[in-house]
């Protein structure tokens, strides 16, 4: 039997409070001073209402890296930080490149129920940047894998992007790259700068990830292919992307919470925390990063949610993995970042967190206005809630690595439904 809920007077996208009532897993209505006898009433009073956050970028490590993250964890994570739909990167052992991996995944997902789970298929077999996977059976499985990404690697090879971004036109897929040419990154531990050179660490230069973007511009001009950039960490990338824009050019871009707050300064004691991959970069591009998502140059937020188990992080700077967590702390990052200092409203928060990841995911059922006949994949937020430091330990996912551990954020997902299912309730999983 579906949940019924009156959710009670809350701000949808921020704007004027109203009642919303779900029903048999839609929104039946939304208005003031809604009835609904047999409900369950949710007062909502302050809380801000959005449709249910869609990740671009998780990584859930299931199958093979289980002592990181499994998909029943890392999905219940996904549901504390509000979202309803992720797409589970291939990096996996073995990796997503088969049908029946991708399949796997996506039942696993299923079977969690917290969030839906939309896997994503390597571009190449293994991840190996020689031979093209199997893009058409993944397309075609259970699984309906509609983005490819062989992220953690870039698709180096311009024949074998080019013969990626063909391929998969031909069920309206997207390629989302992870930009970082490997000759010029080759030891790279840290941005080219002043830390890295201070620390004594190989330096990753911006030009290593602009200079894939721009060609991968051009790739997907020219077979008019889409292409999704992964993860845009520098000012100079948001340039080309803009620029590809203006040409009409049919190229997206994401940029993660910790690249749009934290910069290389705070690696300056070797906390590997922040070690990550493309790497913090500096102030400058952090402010080019907000003023791109605040005007769409950049698309959406993706989390990048990388776990790792603690000796993955607690070694030597070199050795060290790259990588973050960020499901369960995204949407206070985003408050902090674009909200508080006016770049964005509660609506653009929604578009760009969830009604355009939806979009370049091709997830059906997310990413939909907050209106009647919708489905029921809502979000309540408590934006005035008191700045708190976050704590790593209380998180749902299987890893502490959270680069905020310790930092306060504001604000506080209240509540999650999937289909109308509350999944999170009073900021706790349901069951």
């Amino acid at each position: 039997m579906s949940e019924q809920w009156l959710i009670k007077g809350a701000a949808i996208a921020g704007g004027a409070a109203a009642d919303i009532h779900v029903k048999d897993g839609v929104i039946a209505a939304v208005g003031g001073g809604l009835a609904a006898p047999g409900a369950t009433v949710l007062e909502a009073g302050g809380l801000v209402a959005l449709p249910g956050l869609v990740d671009l970028h998780t990584h859930l490590r299931e199958p093979g890296r289980e002592d990181a993250e499994t998909v029943e964890t890392g999905t219940r994570a996904a549901a504390l930080g509000g979202y309803t739909a992720v797409h589970a990167m291939a990096n996996t052992e073995p990796v997503a490149d088969t049908a029946g991996v991708v399949e796997q995944v996506w039942r696993l997902g299923q079977q969690a129920g917290y969030v839906d789970v939309r896997p994503v298929g390597a571009v190449t077999v293994g991840l190996g940047g020689r031979q093209l996977a199997e893009l058409g059976a993944m397309a075609d499985s259970a699984a309906r894998v509609r983005v490819f990404s062989d992220d953690g690697f870039c698709v180096a090879d311009p024949l074998l992007m080019r013969r990626a971004l063909e391929y998969v036109k031909a069920f309206d897929g997207v390629i989302a790259q992870h930009a970082q040419e490997p000759r010029l990154t080759e030891g790279a531990q840290l941005n080219e700068g002043a830390v890295a050179s201070r620390l004594g660490l190989a330096g990753w230069p911006a030009a290593a990830e602009e200079a894939i973007i721009a060609r991968d511009c051009l790739l997907a001009a020219h077979v008019d292919a889409a292409l999704h950039v992964c993860h845009v960490s520098t000012a100079g990338s948001v340039e080309i992307i803009r620029w590809a824009k203006s040409k009409g050019w049919r190229v997206t871009a994401e940029v993660t919470p910790h690249h749009l707050l934290l910069t290389d300064d705070l690696a300056a004691d070797y906390d590997t925390v922040f070690k990550v991959n493309p790497p913090l970069r500096t102030q400058a591009d952090v402010d080019a990063l907000r003023a791109a998502l605040a005007d769409g140059t950049i698309d959406c937020v993706a989390t990048d949610h990388a776990p790792h188990p603690v000796e993955a992080k607690e070694a030597e700077w070199a050795a060290a993995a790259n990588g973050m967590t960020g499901l369960e702390t995204a949407l206070r990052v985003v408050q902090l970042a674009m909200v508080d200092t006016g770049l964005l409203d509660w609506a653009g928060v929604g578009d760009r967190m969830s009604v355009r990841p939806a979009g370049i995911g091709r997830v059906p059922g997310h990413g939909q206005p907050i209106a009647p006949g919708a489905p029921a994949n809502l979000t309540l937020y408590d934006a005035a809630a008191p700045a708190v430091p976050v704590d790593p330990r209380t998180h749902a996912s299987k890893s502490r690595n959270n680069p905020f551990a310790g930092r306060a954020l504001p604000g506080a997902v209240a509540a999650t439904f999937l289909r109308g299912t509350a999944t999170v309730l009073d900021g706790k999983v349901t069951r």
